[in-house]
């Protein structure tokens, strides 16, 4: 059990059938009246977010969010199956848990899955990816001085904006959280 009086960001806790967690707290003690906390909460398994007022003493179970690293091996139409590297275990994910940034994990990358009483209900992918240009534009010689960008397809299908001086085959970083294109990989 956690009181109110104990939230702080990132605490996880259930709540009227729900798993929520912080996200943002403020205690305040006013000169009168008795005090209260003052939140920010983000139900963890839909993503909604409301702002809700509690007393110190109210106590609440806490909630345990297991993340385990597994990595993507292929998608079935709707289902997008994950592999646990130390059991090989094969673990269904339906495509309404993953979020934009799933466009930019192609197959064996490793991502992280949470799961809440074995129910998995979000992956997490790595924030910074490297993937092959497919197919853009050529770039012109001399265009490289402005900072000009140019549409391309990766070879996971999202498309992203890229320098002119970047061409098909050369391997980039992208950032999946904005889905920028971060520069050049490194070989």
């Amino acid at each position: 059990m956690i009181s109110a009086g104990d939230f702080r960001n990132g605490v996880t806790f259930e709540m009227e059938n729900g798993v929520w967690t912080i996200v943002e707290f403020l205690h305040v003690k006013p000169g009168k009246g008795a005090a209260f906390v003052r939140t920010k909460i983000k139900d963890v398994i839909n993503g909604t977010v409301i702002e809700r007022t509690f007393s110190p003493s109210d106590k609440f179970p806490t909630a345990y969010i297991e993340r385990k690293e597994m990595q993507y091996s292929y998608n079935d139409g709707d289902l997008y199956y994950f592999m646990d590297p130390e059991t090989f275990d094969m673990v269904p994910v339906g495509k309404d848990n993953l979020d934009d940034a799933f466009k930019y994990v192609k197959e064996n990358d490793t991502c992280r899955l949470c799961s809440y009483k074995g129910n998995v209900f979000a992956v997490e992918v790595p924030n910074f990816v490297v993937l092959e240009v497919v197919q853009t534009e050529p770039g012109v010689k001399g265009d490289t001085a402005t900072n000009t960008l140019k549409p391309c397809t990766l070879e996971t299908g999202a498309e992203i904006r890229i320098p002119l001086f970047i061409n098909e085959g050369d391997k980039v970083e992208v950032d999946t959280r904005t889905g920028e294109y971060m520069g050049r990989a490194k070989d």
